[in-house]
């Protein structure tokens, strides 16, 4: 397996656990982007930084990376998850729910 390259570093030390109240104000704004749990997060990420097109619609078609629906919020806001990371890829905060 080959080493990651810096920019895949560099948002990995982006990426940190975050609470709902942090992100509300995100999903209000429309920016935020949920992304599937059997992503890895920081390669999606790295997807919007390469600006590689394929890659983002073919996930967003299969609905593995969408926006954040009212749903989501609603449900993230009773439970507050501790599960949630997140990172910024302007002018997105992309998230993830782990287990």
């Amino acid at each position: 397996m080959s080493a990651p390259s810096e920019t895949y570093a560099a948002i990995l030390g982006a990426t940190a656990q975050i609470e709902w109240n942090a992100l509300e104000r995100h999903f209000a704004r429309g920016e935020l982007l949920v992304v599937d749990r059997v992503l890895d997060l920081v390669a999606v990420a790295q997807a919007f930084i390469d600006d590689d097109s394929e890659k983002v619609q073919s996930w967003m078609a299969q609905n593995q990376v969408a926006v954040a629906t009212d749903e989501q919020a609603a449900d993230w806001l009773e439970r507050n998850p501790d599960t949630l990371w997140a990172v910024v890829i302007r002018p997105w905060v992309l998230v993830q729910e782990r287990d």
